[in-house]
Formats: structure tokens, sequence, C-alpha cells
């Protein structure tokens, strides 16, 4: 699945050249460039063609005037993309990115040649240079990406797939190189399995603020349902979802604690939190902060309870990649005897987009213990059919890496009779999913967004992120 950027995004743009080869060529490629750009919206940053021979780069002196206008514009560039219209001059694209310093995904794409237009004067060559540009590339150290097919004309569909793949994945790198994390409360004590390395993470451009549960419970405390901010996030609420048979005074509870919590990110300018729920919250304040979660959540700030910073890291990179809420589940039950088909499961924070059915509820099963008067907040609701891209980023502490698997499936309308969050997800090969799983030593946590992204997000990981990422073959 191709995502298109709903806002323009800025490419870097180097077209090569090789003066053995017709200039026309480069002058032709500009004009098909800018169509292609227009169509998936990308703004193109590149040389004028009055600044280099109609634009492109072959020499060294050329290649530092693409550069300087690279790091003019560092801050606005996410990715670059290098065009091949003939052979090109493969010093003068490794020395633009090496001067460039921009350390941004780079997609390298190579014209066709015509076999009725093979003379002097259309001859391209392409398919050779293409592979001459990545051995430099290699050589430098530089990281790249490459098109579906070897050589492609910017008007063939699979490019405009190729281009607004390679868009999303320089949205999860930039992302995750910059993520700040909210860390509330303390993991849970019956989680081990929620265990992560800050440092690790932090090597990695992932930031992660804690803040102590009792702080923010205690701000929460001291609001009450006049003053305005609660009055506010009331309504914003009860817009939001259906509240059920939920009390007034519980409701208020949720929403003071809304407020708190909007604060706390807007103070420490995070991207996404990981909250403590089981069971301090229940017990100590007397709701669930499901709700808050899930229109944080909807509102592409992901949010994920028991504390589970890399769960909720790998909802922000699914998001990045597909543009859409992602949502932490369990792995949770089998479904009856089919071998490739399983229960996604959690009390109740996900994003209203997985629940066309959302409404506020209790959390039966957290109510078995803390009293299900003290679990209003969770949401119920079912999941319909939808695509599928699952997914998992833990930091593996022995090995000192972050590792992550990722896959595709589909989420089903197969009938499911139960409570809470749900959904029933069919996945080829699943047993031997769960046998990875089991024995890599991965949460019991997963992520799921309604995409086709698993190709962008192993690119962007993988490749870019240099983490350990097995894909899972269906």
């Amino acid at each position: 699945m191709s995502i298109k950027s709903t806002t323009p995004v800025s490419l870097g743009v180097i077209i090569g050249n090789r003066d053995f080869f017709p200039d026309k060529l480069v002058g032709e490629c500009r004009t098909d460039l800018l169509e292609i750009f227009q169509k998936v919206g990308v703004k193109p940053i590149m040389l004028d063609e009055s600044q280099t021979k109609l634009g492109g780069v072959e020499t060294f002196q050329e290649a530092q005037k693409c550069a300087e206008l690279f790091r003019k514009h560092a801050d606005q560039i996410m990715g670059i993309l290098v065009v091949l219209p003939n052979f090109g001059d493969e010093r003068g694209v490794a020395e633009t990115l090496k001067l460039a310093r921009l350390d941004v995904p780079v997609l390298i794409q190579a014209y066709p040649d015509d076999l009725n237009r093979m003379d002097v004067a259309r001859r391209r060559d392409a398919w050779c240079g293409k592979i001459s540009v990545c051995n430099n590339l290699y050589q430098f150290g530089i990281k790249y990406s490459l098109t579906t097919k070897h050589v492609v004309h910017p008007s063939d569909p699979s490019f405009a797939t190729d281009l607004t793949n390679f868009v999303a994945t320089c949205r999860v790198v930039k992302g995750m190189r910059n993520v700040r994390i909210g860390a509330v409360g303390a993991r849970p004590g019956g989680f081990n399995t929620v265990r992560y390395s800050e440092k690790i993470l932090q090597r990695h451009g992932i930031s992660v603020v804690t803040v102590d549960l009792s702080q923010i419970l205690g701000n929460a405390n001291k609001l009450t349902k006049d003053d305005q901010s609660v009055k506010e996030r009331l309504e914003a609420i009860k817009a939001y979802t259906p509240t059920g048979r939920t009390p007034d005074d519980k409701l208020v509870q949720i929403a003071k604690l809304d407020v708190v919590l909007a604060d706390f990110m807007t103070e420490h300018a995070l991207d996404a939190t990981a909250i403590q729920c089981w069971t301090s919250l229940q017990q100590n304040y007397g709701c669930n902060v499901c709700t808050s979660m899930s229109i944080m959540s909807e509102n592409m700030l992901p949010s994920a309870c028991e504390v589970d910073v890399t769960g909720t890291l790998s909802m922000y990179a699914m998001q990045l990649a597909s543009g859409s809420p992602s949502a932490l589940v369990d792995w949770n039950n089998n479904y009856a005897d089919d071998e490739n088909k399983c229960v996604l499961f959690h009390c109740g924070n996900w994003a209203k987009s997985f629940l066309p059915d959302i409404e506020i509820s209790t959390a039966p099963i957290l109510g078995t213990t803390v009293g299900e008067e003290n679990t209003y907040g969770a949401l119920a609701g079912r999941t319909p059919a939808s695509p599928l891209t699952f997914g998992r980023i833990s930091t593996d502490d022995p090995k000192g890496i972050i590792k992550a698997y990722i896959g595709e499936g589909a989420l089903t309308d197969d009938a499911l009779n139960t409570f809470g969050n749900r959904a029933v997800a069919k996945i080829n090969n699943l047993q031997n999913l769960m046998q990875y799983v089991c024995r890599n030593g991965f949460e019991h946590h997963v992520v799921m967004n309604a995409s086709k992204t698993a190709g962008i997000l192993k690119e962007a990981l993988s490749n870019y992120m240099g983490w350990e990422v097995y894909e899972h073959q269906s």
C-alpha cells in the first residue's frame, strides 16, 4: 500500500548527468519529475537550470553547489531523490551527499532505455549507471533505497508507489530519531515483560521523560468539576464517545485526569505516552485512563498502557508509516481451531478509528480485584474487517540493540462474543510467528495498524535506523 502525504514533503533532488550522453535528457527529466511531484505531493529542492548545465550534477563544483543548496534547506529536507536520466556521474552524486551532511534517506531512480532509440542521440545506459552510483554510496557509507524496478520511468505507476512509500519511510526515520515519550508512573510490578532500556533508546535519539504517577493524580485531585478546563474536557469526551452507563462523577474524574495528562504532554513537548494503569490508578484514583489514551491515539499522540514505552514507540512508528492511528493489543487468545487466526484484545484504550461502536464502559477482568466501579473509563468496542500491519519494537539489553518484528495480515468479521476492545486477526503462518516471538523474548503486547505498511517499516527501521528487523512472510 502506498501512503500519499496529506501535506507536501520537501525532498532534495539530484539529477545525475554525464557529458558523454545527450544533455537534453536532463531537461526532459526535469519536466517528468515536476509532473510526478505534483501528483504525489512532493516539494522539490533542486538546482535551477541556470546554476549548472540544465540543473544536473556531474562535476565536483556542481556537487558543491547542490550540497550548499541542500544545507540551506536542511531543516526542510526529509529525504533525497537521486535521478539518473542517463548513466550519471557516480562521484558527483556521492560527493553531493557527502558534502550536504544531511543524513536522511536517499532513493535511487534510473531511467529505462527504449529499444527503438538506442542510438547516440537517445542512449541512456542508466541501468549500468545506477549500479555505479550505488557502489559509490556503499563505499562512502551512505544508506540508500531502491525503486521496485531497477530502471523505471517517472510516469510508471510503480514509481509513484515507490515515491510515496519513500516519503513515508522518510517520515518514520525523521520521527523516530527525534521522538519524545512520556513515561507516566512506574512499571506495574507484575509486568516484567514491559521492561526496556532508556539508555539504548537514547543512543538512537529516542528520549523518555518520566513523571511519578502520584504527581499526576495529585494535580488531578486539585481540580474540580467547576474548573473551565475540566468542563471543556468533559464536553470533548462526550463528543468523542457515548458514555453508556458511566456515572457523572466518574466522567468528571476522567476529565480531570485528561486535563493533567494534556498539560504534561504540552509542558514536555511529548509525541507519545506510556501510562501506569494496572492497578494503581484504579486503587488510588478510582477510574481507568483508557478514554484519555484513546483520544490521544486518535489525535496521533499514541498512548500505551502498563508503561509500555517501546509499545508506544511501536505505535508511533506505524502511525508515521501509515498516517493513521495505531493500537496496542495483547496477543490474547486462539480462535477456535484455526491455526492462522487469533484474538487481539485489551481492556479498552484503542483509538476510535478501530471502534465504530465505541462506548465508555468498565474493565470486568480488572474489576474482579479492584471493584468494577473503579474501572469506568475503559472503552468497549469491536474492530471490523480491515487491512492489518502488526509489529513490535523492543530493546534487547543482553545484546545492547533495538530489535523489531513486523508483518501483514487482515482483521476479520469472524464472530467474537466477549467484552472490551477486541478483534480477530488472520495471519498466514501464525504459528511460526508465535514461535519467533517466544524464542526471541518479545513482549505479549503487539501493535496493530489498519494499513499495509510492513515494507515501509522494514526499510526505515532496518536500513536507516540500523535495527535488527524480522519481517514475517505470509
